[in-house]
C-alpha cells in the first residue's frame, strides 16, 4: 500500500471544518513562483501546475529507471498547495486576483535530496522536451498557524477566513502574515471533476501570541 501523506498526517491535510491551532514542521517542496490570476486561461498558474506534476511524477516513477533514490518508498503524490500574497495588502484581497503573487508547490518526500531533485529536473526536461528551469527545491518552516477545512467555492473563502481569525483572537493569537509567512491553501479536490460547492480546501494562516 503506497504511503499517503493525507492519511498519515491528517492533522495537516484533513482538519475539521471548525478552526484549530496547529504547529507545522519544516517541509521540502517542488515549487514554481509566479504572478497573476490563477483562473486566467493559458496563464502562468496553469503552466506552473504542469511543471510541478512533471517533476512530481518523474520522482515517483524513478523506481523504474536507472536513478535509484536512496531510501525510496512507494507513495501517493501529495496534493497541490499554494502560498499566496499581494504586495501592500495585509491578508488577501479576493476582488483583485490579478495582483496575486504565489508559490505553487507539491510536497516532496523526505528521502528526496537536492541532488535527486536536480536529476529529476534534467530527466523531465529530457523526456518531455519542456523547459523546467522555473522549478525550484523550496524549504518552508511554517510554524504556528490557525487552519480550517473550507468546503465550497474559492470565492467563498473569506467567510471561512473570518471564522479562523475570530477563533485565533479568542485564543490569544494575532495574524502574522509577513514577507516570509504566507496565506496557505491545500487543494484536496480536483477542480475539473468537482462541483464548486463541494470543493475541499485547507486554509492556513500564520499566527503569533498577542
Amino acid at each position: 500500500m503506497p504511503f499517503d501523506y493525507k492519511k498519515e498526517y491528517k492533522e495537516f491535510y484533513m482538519p475539521n471544518t471548525k478552526p484549530s491551532i496547529v504547529t507545522v514542521p519544516g517541509m521540502n517542496y517542488i515549487a514554481v513562483r509566479g504572478h497573476g490570476d490563477p483562473n486566467a486561461e493559458d496563464g502562468e498558474y496553469k503552466q506552473a501546475i504542469g511543471l510541478l506534476y512533471g517533476i512530481a511524477f518523474t520522482i515517483k516513477m524513478s523506481k523504474k529507471g536507472d536513478h535509484q533514490i536512496e531510501g525510496y518508498f512507494d507513495y501517493v503524490v501529495p496534493p497541490l498547495e499554494g502560498f499566496w500574497w499581494q504586495d501592500g495588502v495585509k491578508g488577501i484581497d479576493y476582488g483583485h486576483k490579478e495582483n496575486f503573487e504565489w508559490i505553487s508547490v507539491i510536497r516532496l518526500p523526505d528521502f528526496v535530496t537536492k541532488a535527486d531533485f536536480a536529476w529529476a529536473v534534467e530527466e523531465a526536461a529530457r523526456k518531455k522536451k519542456t523547459d523546467f528551469s522555473k522549478v525550484d527545491f523550496f524549504t518552508y518552516d511554517e510554524g504556528l498557524c490557525v487552519q480550517c477545512m473550507h468546503i465550497g467555492s474559492y470565492d467563498d473563502e473569506p467567510a471561512t477566513v473570518a471564522l479562523m481569525h475570530e477563533f485565533m483572537e479568542k485564543q490569544g493569537y494575532m495574524l502574522d502574515i509577513t514577507e516570509q509567512r504566507f496565506h496557505h491553501e491545500i487543494y484536496l479536490s480536483d477542480v475539473r471533476k468537482t462541483a464548486p460547492e463541494k470543493l475541499k480546501t485547507v486554509i492556513r494562516h500564520p499566527i503569533r501570541r498577542i
